[in-house]
């Protein structure tokens, strides 16, 4: 039996549904447009088709970017995106709780989609609080009267606790979407995994959030071994004391990771076999050079993982029965420096064993490489699949399942 309620206990016809998606998109810095839809496609497919089909009047919350960051945009085009999969028409709002978000909501048709502005946009979104509070931000009390049912299906944000994700189960009936709910089913498999070694492939820029899952996945046993790149390893060079060189210090101070260097390494002194970290890497001096850690510091930046890198990982991936792999090993969007991700994600879809894979751009490379079904899953939210199964606290989860426990039979 499922610990929380699904759209099968709903019945939604005729009922408004707020529903918290996770349309979140990598976003190209120039042109500011959508490099890759998958996100918006998923939903569009499962959740949202079965609302508009059943004759809901169906009002989505979504965020993009964060603040300051290039991707921070309007959802004016991801409406026109969802619009062109859902196959119905999609009303782009650009308000998320003031007058013109609420009288177009009470004015909504039974099958109608509606898109509300990124809710970003509202200050009260960035805060993290408990269900408790949040359910009081004006979001929260300004929407859920006009609301029957509230829906998260917001995968790749079930490690935070903000108003649209956790709020509304305070106020509304509520359930888990198809998208979290096939993602839990996934996930279970990996914990359900009898075989060893398990193999986490982590890298990206996420690196805070990374570093919890090194410490938390090693712990408690989920991963045997995690393999690093990105800034996350070049992290983890660092805690091992390489001089890297000012040019990439000073990406690391930039986003504020070289502050993490002590962390690094107090999980290195009780994990030092398990983590693997680049033995070569490539600089960017306007080409890319392969050069040993060992020829380090460098006046150039570090770009991505060296080409001995990826072999040395290919022979310890080829052990595993179980990886898990998240974000790219250096700047993919760089032909220059795409080698590390797309070799690793090539590798690891031509193996055999339990193969998953996560994250917006780990998930556009897969689709630009052409190799999406010989993975057993591709995750929505790869940071979000990599906290559950570390163990960290979900508050999304826990809501879901108080959730069930508050409304019961309300949902009907």
């Amino acid at each position: 039996m499922k610990k929380f309620l699904t759209l099968d206990d709903m019945t939604v016809a005729g009922k408004t549904v707020l529903v918290r998606v996770d349309i979140n998109c990598p976003i190209d810095r120039d042109s500011r447009k959508i490099m890759d839809d998958t996100r918006i496609r998923r939903h569009a497919a499962t959740t949202l088709k079965e609302l508009a089909e059943a004759g809901a009047k169906t009002v989505v919350l979504s965020h993009q970017g964060r603040v300051g960051d290039t991707d921070f945009v309007p959802l004016d085009q991801h409406a026109s995106v969802l619009e062109h999969h859902l196959g119905s028409p999609v009303t782009y709002i650009d308000d998320i709780f003031g007058t013109h978000a609420r009288e177009s909501i009470t004015k909504m048709k039974n099958g109608e989609t509606l898109l509300l502005e990124n809710v970003r946009f509202n200050s009260e979104e960035l805060k993290e609080q408990p269900a408790d509070a949040l359910a009081k931000t004006m979001m929260v009390q300004k929407l859920s009267p006009l609301a029957d049912y509230f829906v998260n299906d917001a995968f790749g944000a079930i490690h935070r606790s903000q108003a649209s994700l956790v709020g509304f189960g305070e106020t509304l009936p509520t359930a888990a979407g198809r998208l979290i709910e096939a993602e839990l089913t996934a996930l279970e498999r990996v914990f359900d995994q009898q075989e060893k070694p398990v193999a986490f492939v982590l890298g990206g820029v996420k690196v805070p959030e990374s570093l919890k899952v090194v410490r938390c996945a090693l712990a408690n046993g989920t991963a045997d071994m995690i393999l690093t790149g990105g800034l996350l390893g070049t992290l983890f060079l660092a805690a091992r004391g390489y001089n890297l060189g000012n040019a990439t210090m000073e990406v690391l101070k930039g986003k504020g990771i070289d502050t993490l260097i002590p962390d690094a390494q107090a999980i290195l002194r009780r994990y030092e076999d398990n983590i693997m970290t680049p033995v070569d890497i490539a600089i960017d001096h306007e080409r890319r050079i392969d050069i040993a850690v060992s020829a380090l510091p460098s006046s150039f930046p570090i770009a991505d993982i060296g080409k001995e890198t990826v072999d040395h990982y290919c022979k310890i991936l080829d052990d595993a029965k179980v990886v898990v792999m998240n974000s790219p090993m250096g700047r993919f969007e760089d032909k220059d420096f795409d080698y590390g991700t797309h070799k690793l994600i090539t590798h690891v879809a031509n193996q055999k064993g339990y193969r998953m894979i996560g994250g917006g751009h780990s998930a556009e490379v897969v689709r630009q490489l052409g190799i999406a079904d010989r993975f057993d899953h591709i995750s929505t939210g790869g940071r979000a699949a990599l906290y559950y199964l570390a163990g960290e606290k979900t508050p999304v989860v826990t809501m879901l399942q108080k959730a069930k426990q508050t409304w019961g039979q309300a949902a009907r």
